[in-house]
């Protein structure tokens, strides 16, 4: 009876302390202790502003002071972002701060985070087998992740139960039965990587409709065609997927579907174009957001919109999707007036992702930001999204315009203030006032290639912002070394450090396209080709 009832209380002292935890994390109160980055772009608002970083500031981030430390190797490109945990005891090897990070091998790394590189991991986890292996790339008639592709989406990690959700994709090797593509959804113990649930559970859906690669009008999720490039979101217990294609190789649909995050069991599906064709969630290196009611929000590509006449396909949109009565439906949505345009013209609206503003002043408290190739930027009302408006795009609150510059990814928000890096530009500063958005500063130099960036910021509360980004390369080549840039969020115009500064001694990996830092406890990590790089402040 003691037993029982001392377990009864630690059991509620558990859940307040981890329910006191996400409070402070929601709120986004910063503190002086290490806080975890347990998903793609510092939370599921996804403003990529960590405000809990007292270490580095705008004053000690330099050539002289701050630079690489050293290396950790992988066994495959780092597309997705890495995440971190901090004071994380790990079975016979103590407690470490320990930064997570999945490659395109398919496998899954640990690793102490507070090594210099070079480090052995504290556990690593691969989903490979004999006759399993990741897709080759000539088998996605796609160059762009090369020359397999495993694990493109951020994870994520649920800190209440410990447990890191990941998406693999592999092609299994069945003799004369011939081979299968396939995607699996992981759970792993964030201390040991070590299956949880029952899992991994395959990927599998149908829907109803008329689209192309239906039969008998159902549409089957394709796993070898469909592409998980966005990353995972953890919302209210459930964990969401969503899927575009490798380079617009068809056919293919856009799809959104929810598991639970402790059965693994699929609860509802969505797809984008129930009767037509594409409208892929692409995000770039982003991921689909939440918000506190649990309303999930994606930008879809090219495709066919015909939902103001009554129909069911949503190209080039900006969606709300909401649970109801077990189904994925679409409660509000944002079109932009030249829809037909950008699908003509291969200027996907969802080659960046949705950022959801924290609650603002003025007239529109609850907005959202989402830009796309047209190089368009809009601020959209969440409270009432504005559907579809076939001359103008008063619906939307404000825009922003980058002329022939691409949008890619997602900005990055703090202090008023929305960071963003066009295709082929230079780091702007908007500064937004009553849901418009207005020039504050642009940076001098450089401009990044045509994939842009996704930039990250760095601040302990409204001080020190450091606005960080990472150059990659244009999609005609590859090859040429990651840049770290850092900028001083004040005003952008001054330019904190570059790692091809002092390029003997930091010089980082080389580069991919869409890759985001990951600033925790005054460390920046870079995913690269084949290895994953650690800057900080120098001893």
């Amino acid at each position: 009876m003691v037993l029982a009832v001392l377990t009864k209380h630690l059991d509620i002292c558990l859940r307040h302390t981890i329910f006191l935890f996400a409070t402070v994390l929601l709120a986004g109160e910063p503190t002086n202790a290490p806080q975890p980055v347990s998903t793609s772009q510092y939370g599921s608002a996804r403003v990529g502003a960590n405000l809990n970083e007292i270490i580095l500031t705008p004053g000690n981030v330099n050539v002289s002071h701050f630079g690489k430390l050293g290396a950790f190797p992988v066994d495959g490109p780092i597309f997705a972002q890495p995440l971190f945990l901090p004071a994380l005891t790990v079975p016979g090897k103590g407690t470490h701060h320990v930064v997570f990070v999945a490659t395109e091998h398919d496998s899954v790394y640990a690793f102490d985070a507070q090594a210099g590189g070079a480090a052995t991991p504290l556990w690593h986890v691969s989903f490979l087998s004999s006759g399993v292996t990741p897709v080759p790339v000539q088998d996605l008639e796609c160059p762009l992740i090369s020359p397999e592709v495993g694990i493109t989406s951020t994870p994520v990690i649920d800190v209440s139960t410990g447990t890191l959700y990941v998406l693999a994709r592999t092609k299994e090797h069945k003799g004369v039965l011939g081979d299968a593509y396939v995607q699996k959804l992981h759970a792993l113990a964030v201390t040991t990587g070590k299956e949880k649930f029952g899992g991994p559970v395959a990927i599998r859906a149908w829907t109803r409709g008329r689209g192309v690669g239906n039969a008998h009008g159902a549409i089957l999720f394709d796993a070898r065609r469909e592409n998980p490039r966005a990353g995972l979101l953890l919302s209210q217990g459930r964990v969401y997927l969503t899927w575009a294609s490798s380079c617009d190789a068809g056919p293919y649909h856009g799809w959104a579907m929810a598991y639970d995050a402790h059965t693994l069991k699929q609860t509802a599906v969505f797809n984008t174009s129930p009767d037509s064709n594409d409208s892929g969630i692409w995000l770039g290196d982003s991921a689909p957001a939440a918000d506190r009611a649990g309303n999930i929000f994606v930008v879809t590509g090219n495709g066919l919109f015909n939902a103001a006449d009554g129909g069911h396909d949503f190209g080039d949109s900006v969606l709300k999707l909401r649970l109801d009565r077990g189904q994925l439906a679409v409660a509000e949505y944002f079109t932009p007036f030249n829809q037909k345009e950008l699908n003509a013209n291969d200027l996907d609206l969802g080659s960046g992702g949705p950022v959801l503003l924290p609650d603002q002043p003025g007239p529109y408290p609850h907005l959202l930001l989402a830009g796309g190739k047209g190089g368009t930027l809009y601020v959209v009302n969440r409270d009432h999204m504005g559907g579809f408006h076939s001359l103008s795009d008063a619906h939307a609150t404000g825009t922003w315009q980058f002329p022939k510059h691409a949008l890619f990814g997602a900005p990055a928000f703090w202090n008023g203030h929305v960071y963003v890096i066009a295709g082929g530009d230079v780091l702007q500063d908007l500064a937004l006032h009553d849901g418009r958005l207005e020039l504050a500063h642009a940076a001098a130099s450089p401009k990044y290639p045509d994939a842009g960036a996704t930039p990250a910021v760095s601040a302990h509360g409204t001080l020190d912002g450091i606005v960080w980004a990472i150059s990659s390369f244009d999609w005609q080549r590859a090859g040429p070394p990651a840049v770290l840039y850092a900028y001083d969020a004040a005003d952008v115009r001054n330019e904190l450090y570059n790692s091809e500064q002092a390029s003997a001694r930091d010089r980082a990996g080389e580069a991919l396209r869409f890759n985001s830092p990951l600033v925790a406890n005054g460390r920046v990590y870079v995913g690269t080709r084949r290895e994953l790089d650690v800057y900080g402040l120098l001893p």
